[in-house]
């Protein structure tokens, strides 16, 4: 039987001794499964700065845009992501807000804490002095840091908060949760009056009622002297998702692999016409589809793999990130419209070769056309960036170009969906490489890749593209250690091209950095630095040749010297 994400949720808030109740809290379950599954649930609390005329508004907008936002980002989205770029959009509308008002109001400003419970991870976000503590085994755990600057004994002032700036420093930690947990959300009119000791009294009586316990939280802090507006929130892991091997595969082979396909068989409503490709772990055929006339291209599962559960579920997902991003520079993943009762799936047809047949036929192209076949591998990769994936097997052979010039990326099958990975499974995921001579040296180090990892790749395969040869041919796949990078040296390419810009040889070199913290932040850059000279590669050409190549230049003073003296030598021997 599967077990899904359960919760109890329980909240108090109150003006306390003040007029207005500034404080601000709220809490989301998905009642649809899916987004139960793919974004979890979340809570979370305002408090908004009592300096500010509008500190209500801030901290509701804080509240109610995070809670809704949230669960609009993309299902591929880690919760990281997700979280991050919502609070940060509320941070900047905040702040551009702040301008209606005084200066002495301090505009729209409000302090947060939010708590995402993701399969069987808690994810939290965290801006100010509201807290998030974590009750366990009778253990009360402070999660969060009150960002509080201390002058003195009697003097303090906020540190961080949400409009105050327009850059904002939010604070992020993941843990995995237990069936029993109990989590706390509290405003400073809680905590700050309210021990530690006297907390865990409360909660170690294990009322089953979360409002009534959140209320018997409040009334205590303001009982004891609270002078602030009180809230307080509390969520309980109920019970987390758990799934049964067997059933997952079940769910994974629901769909039997088609039989034998060969020309003229009809698989559901698509006429086969002929093979495209076969491999190990896959086989293409060109179809006509027999309603519109449509040719299309049909990827099936190579039966070799028909019990790998890792395997099958990689298969299925290559579809989910097709169907996920609508790029002219990626390949079209079809959603079909008649049932279907094989496992396979539907993308368009593209009358073209992939660059890795051209080159073959070629051997290497000009910087003209590269310049113009770069800017579409960008905004194709780009497009999985933005959704939070990362491509992972850029190669030559995974891009196809059309008879009329355009590009598009295909292979989906060792796309890393960083949605995908926030949610616990029975399936063992093995991290996939990518392919020899194209594969960033992080994962050789078993580190996780990010969107320089892929730029990397571009840079292979823009470095062969130029010269037909590969920058690192056999070194890369031998890389065990962080020591082997340093033994490994780009070799310009004006070693096989003799009219290649200087500027446009560095910035391929900058691209194909052994560590990828070096290389371009974003791609676009690169394939701007292709076409426009860098100023900075331009000045430093300009550089006497001690400096540009500051090694080569004290080898070959050495090599000099070394054959002085060994003339010297010979001629005071003579």
């Amino acid at each position: 039987m599967v077990a899904r994400l359960n919760v109890s949720v329980g909240q108090f808030s109150n003006a306390g001794i003040k007029t207005d109740n500034q404080d601000s809290v709220g809490f989301y379950i998905p009642s649809n499964l899916a987004l139960l599954e793919t974004k979890g649930i979340a809570c979370a609390l305002a408090d908004g700065l009592s300096s500010s005329n509008e500190a209500k508004q801030a901290s509701q907008a804080c509240v109610t845009g995070f809670l809704s936002d949230y669960f609009s980002t993309p299902d591929s989205w880690s919760v990281k992501q997700s979280g991050s770029k919502v609070l940060t959009a509320i941070n900047t509308w905040l702040h551009g807000q702040s301008h209606q008002f005084e200066i002495a109001s301090r505009g729209l400003a409000s302090t947060f804490s939010a708590i995402v419970v993701k399969s069987t991870t808690a994810h939290i976000f965290h801006v100010g002095d509201t807290r998030i503590y974590l009750f366990r085994n009778n253990e009360l755990e402070q999660l969060t840091i009150d960002h509080r600057i201390r002058i003195d004994d009697n003097k303090e002032y906020l540190g961080r908060a949400f409009g105050v700036d327009y850059c904002l420093d939010i604070d992020y930690k993941s843990l995995a949760v237990q069936e029993g947990d109990l989590f706390i959300l509290s405003s400073d009119g809680v905590h700050d009056v309210l021990m530690d000791k006297s907390l865990k009294e409360i909660l170690s009586e294990g009322v089953a009622d979360l409002d009534y316990v959140s209320e018997l939280i409040c009334q205590l802090a303001l009982t004891v002297g609270s002078q602030d507006n009180i809230t307080c929130q509390l969520l309980r892991i109920e019970q987390l998702p758990t799934q049964d091997p067997n059933e997952v595969f079940a769910q994974l082979t629901a769909l039997p692999f088609p039989p034998e396909l060969y020309e003229g068989v009809i698989l559901d409503g698509y006429r086969i016409s002929r093979e495209l490709h076969a491999s190990s772990t896959s086989q293409l055929y060109l179809a006509i589809d027999t309603d519109t006339g449509e040719k299309v291209v049909i990827k099936t599962p190579s039966v070799n793999f028909e019990d790998d559960p890792a395997y099958l579920e990689r298969f299925q997902l290559e579809e989910w990130v097709g169907r996920r991003i609508d790029n002219a520079h990626v390949v079209r993943t079809i959603v079909q419209k008649r049932p279907r009762r094989f496992l396979y799936y539907i993308m368009e047809y593209i009358d073209g070769r992939t660059l890795e047949q051209w080159l073959n036929d070629v051997g290497r192209l000009d910087l003209k056309t590269v310049r113009e076949l770069v800017p579409q591998i960008v905004s194709g990769l780009r497009a999985f960036h933005r959704l939070d994936m990362l491509h992972q097997d850029l190669k030559p052979g995974n891009i196809i170009i059309s008879h009329d010039g355009v590009l598009k990326i295909i292979d989906f099958g060792s796309t890393k969906i960083a949605g995908i990975a926030d949610i616990s499974s029975p399936v063992e995921r093995r991290e996939l490489l990518g392919t020899k001579h194209y594969t960033a040296p992080e994962y050789l180090l078993a580190r996780s890749g990010q969107t320089q990892s892929d730029q990397f790749s571009l840079g292979c395969i823009v470095y062969e593209m130029l010269s037909g040869k590969l920058p690192y041919p056999d070194k890369l796949a031998k890389i065990r250690t962080e020591k082997h990078l340093n033994q490994f040296n780009y070799q310009p390419l004006s070693v096989f091209i003799d009219d290649i810009p200087h500027w446009v040889d560095k910035s391929i070199q900058k691209s194909l950095h052994l560590y990828p913290e070096k290389r371009y932040e974003v791609m676009s850059e690169f394939a701007t630095d292709l076409v426009k000279p860098n100023l900075r590669y331009l000045q430093e050409h300009q550089l006497p040749l001690m400096y540009r190549y500051p090694v080569r230049f004290w080898q070959g003073c050495s090599l000099i010297l070394f054959l002085l003296n060994i003339i010297t030598f010979y001629l005071l021997v003579r």
